[in-house]
């Protein structure tokens, strides 16, 4: 039996990567893939890069490696020179070491696991080719298949959107459609002219920035075991880990991360305290009452703070205020 450990969406989190290499070592997988997102959102990318190179994992580019591998070039994200906006992927090229951002260069976009007695695994950020497509256990089957029908592996790994799933995807197709699909790849042709196809749809959650509403560090063990047991061949058993979240949070300030990344910066601080999709309410929020959280970042906060009173709900959930208090009281 092969047993895989699953990790994604690290994103600079230190201790939380600590507390997961912990239940590893009980663990004690055969090996361990990292699926994109090592670094940024949490003031620790660098000892994150060091503390996984050291340990030769396998590795796959998630989007957040070309947010900082793009920056300066033609193949930026627009406007990622307005400081207001994009100061924390600033302050991470400030940080980041030649050495290390050579090692990033170097990762894969995806991979593909071949192993001995097992069906394939194939592994992307997203999903093969781009690395911001994401799903949701909310999503239907129909809603899936689209994102994934050039897929010819049973078995996706994905990741990027820090919720954990654990699917099996059905569709029958009729060969009339325009939806496309490959004759050779894992089907049956029935006489009533449809082809059926299905995937394992995988997630193993984040270690980093979870956005479930559970706070603790998320990774998946993956293990062969017989098809009649698990289409696909692959069991998953997801794995949360608690770890102490107030020295990540301690260290916005202390990095100096916070005062330069001004409100992106605060709202990923926001989604390790709720575990929440901090980013995507004030997006939303934004959009909604017509502001532009792009061009005028700390004007739309400002009115969503106002407005909703987010921060309140936060400090309540804060483990920093709360030993704050703690320790007045």
């Amino acid at each position: 039996m092969m047993r895989i450990a699953v990790l994604a969406d690290i994103h600079g989190n230190l201790p939380a990567l600590e507390a997961v290499l912990a239940q590893l070592e009980r663990l004690q997988p055969d090996t361990v893939v990292v699926n994109g997102d090592l670094i940024n959102g949490v003031p620790f990318s660098t000892e994150v890069i060091d503390r996984v190179r050291a340990l030769g994992w396998v590795m796959v580019r998630g989007n957040h490696e070309f947010y900082f591998l793009d920056f300066g070039t033609e193949r930026a994200m627009p406007g990622c020179d307005d400081p207001a906006r994009w100061g924390q992927l600033h302050w991470l090229v400030e940080t980041i070491t030649p050495a290390q951002g050579a090692y990033l260069a170097m990762m894969p976009d995806e991979r593909t696991f071949y192993i001995p007695g097992a069906q394939p695994l194939r592994i992307a950020h997203g999903v093969p080719g781009r690395n911001r497509v994401g799903f949701h256990n909310r999503q239907t089957d129909a809603q899936i298949v689209p994102e994934i029908q050039g897929v010819g592996e049973r078995t996706l790994i994905s990741a990027h959107t820090h919720v954990q799933i654990d699917r099996h995807i059905h569709i029958d197709i009729d060969r009339s459609s325009t939806l496309q699909f490959d004759p050779h790849v894992d089907h049956h042709a029935p006489n009533h002219g449809e082809l059926h196809r299905q995937w394992h749809l995988i997630n193993p959650g984040s270690v980093g920035l979870p956005l479930n509403s559970d706070p603790m560090a998320q990774f998946a063990i993956l293990e062969n075991v017989p098809e009649q047991e698990e289409a696909g061949g692959w069991r998953v058993t997801m794995q949360r880990v608690p770890y102490d979240r107030r020295p990540a949070l301690e260290a916005y300030s202390t990095s100096g991360m916070l005062a330069m990344g001004g409100v992106i910066t605060q709202l990923f601080y926001w989604e390790i305290v709720t575990a929440e999709p901090e980013i995507v309410y004030f997006y939303r929020w934004a959009w909604e009452q017509g502001y532009d959280p792009d061009n005028a970042t700390q004007a739309a906060f400002d009115a969503y703070v106002a407005a909703t009173q987010r921060d309140h709900y936060v400090r309540t959930r804060d483990p920093l205020y709360q030993s704050t208090r703690i320790r007045k009281d």
